[in-house]
């Protein structure tokens, strides 16, 4: 691939990504919630969700490419909505951990419906074949550049 087709891709993603962000599609899948969920809260519950049970804070933050203090505020507002929980690390009673509820669990389920509903109809008139090879050559590409960002993260 060229210099220039590299740009072009680098482009079409981050124009993607700011489409689905900020567009129409994040507001409906939003409102599909039932709750006024700012971006950074949902986060906090697709983290959560992803992670498939309690994080620390720092763990949700890292995933979340933020500070943590960032995160803690998230946290006590949704915690305040009845969305998450903390509870205490089994393996460090000095630890707090946050837990997705079945509140939240409902309201992250909807908006990726939402999301995901898009996504399945835009891929509609793609076969099988093209879809599979698809979702194992993205993931590939998702894999190489995160790798590639650490590398930009670790001290010389």
């Amino acid at each position: 691939m060229t210099t220039a087709a590299s740009g072009e891709l680098l482009a079409r993603l981050g124009a993607l990504g700011a489409a689905v962000n900020r567009g129409a599609l994040y507001e409906a899948a939003v409102a599909a919630t039932g709750a006024a969920l700012e971006r950074p809260a949902i986060n906090v519950l697709a983290v959560l969700n992803a992670a498939g049970g309690p994080r620390r804070v720092g763990e949700i933050a890292a995933q979340m490419q933020v500070e943590g203090p960032h995160v803690t505020r998230h946290v006590h507002r949704l915690e305040q909505r009845g969305m998450v929980r903390t509870v205490v690390d089994p393996d460090d009673r000095r630890a707090r951990l946050v837990e997705i509820t079945p509140v939240g669990q409902q309201a992250i389920d909807r908006y990726l419906s939402v999301v995901l509903g898009w996504l399945d109809s835009a891929l509609d008139g793609w076969s099988e074949h093209d879809r599979t090879e698809l979702f194992h050559l993205a993931g590939r590409l998702f894999d190489d550049l995160t790798a590639q960002l650490a590398r930009y993260e670790q001290p010389d």
